[in-house]
């Protein structure tokens, strides 16, 4: 689904203080780019952040890379992130507009993300798109080159075929699952927090499945 065009949302971004405007530079420069050295966690595809925003004003002991690849989508995304952060600062977000197939090239090799998030990404459900899809696992091996040893990726859908196809793909990348559910509202997980799609594919009825994974 694309976004319509926002002519306001690259001044604003500009001007933002929690966004990198040339995150090609960023690489080498995370210990220091945030206010608290503390764990790294990455949300790819972040979208609007309406998950981002509420998760890391609940989590300010972890700083929080929001990458996708739309600014007009980020231009939202930094209102809904100022929002929720009210009239406290935004200490712990960068956003960056940044194509995640080439993620690794953001980070040195000594910077390393404790935790990854991919949530109802495309699902690229025809046969010779599949390899675009962000849990596929030449992606995975991307995530390897910049998860610490034991980081997680933390994954949802509302795709059946996407959910099992991700499964294969991380046991094929060398990670462990450690848990998964097809029903996450079934479940007892009173820290989950949705994202917009989660809400939308909700409404319609259609349940949201969840993955967590480890690199061992």
């Amino acid at each position: 689904m694309r976004i319509r065009k926002k002519k306001w949302a690259r001044p604003e971004l500009a001007a933002c203080p929690f966004y990198i405007g040339e995150p090609e530079k960023a690489a080498g420069t995370w210990k220091t780019y945030f206010e608290k050295e503390q764990p790294l966690h990455l949300d790819l595809g972040c979208g609007k952040c309406t998950f981002l925003a509420k998760l890391a004003h609940r989590e300010p002991a972890v700083n929080f890379i929001g990458v996708d690849i739309s600014q007009d989508i980020l231009g939202v995304a930094k209102r809904n992130i100022e929002a929720e952060f009210g009239e406290e600062p935004v200490e712990n977000v960068a956003l960056l507009a940044f194509n995640i197939e080439k993620l690794d090239a953001l980070f040195a090799p000594n910077e390393k993300a404790a935790r990854i998030y991919v949530n109802f990404c495309n699902p690229w459900q025809k046969a010779g798109d599949h390899k675009r899809r962000l849990t596929h696992t030449r992606q995975l091996e991307t995530y390897k080159k910049i998860l610490a040893p034991g980081g997680e990726l933390w994954f949802k859908t509302d795709n059946m075929d996407l959910y099992l196809a991700t499964q294969r793909y991380l046991q094929e990348a060398g990670f462990t699952i450690l848990c998964k559910t097809d029903d996450l509202h079934s479940e007892n997980a009173p820290d989950n927090i949705e994202s917009e799609h989660e809400v939308m594919f909700t409404a319609q009825g259609i349940k949201t499945k969840a993955i967590i994974a480890r690199l061992d």
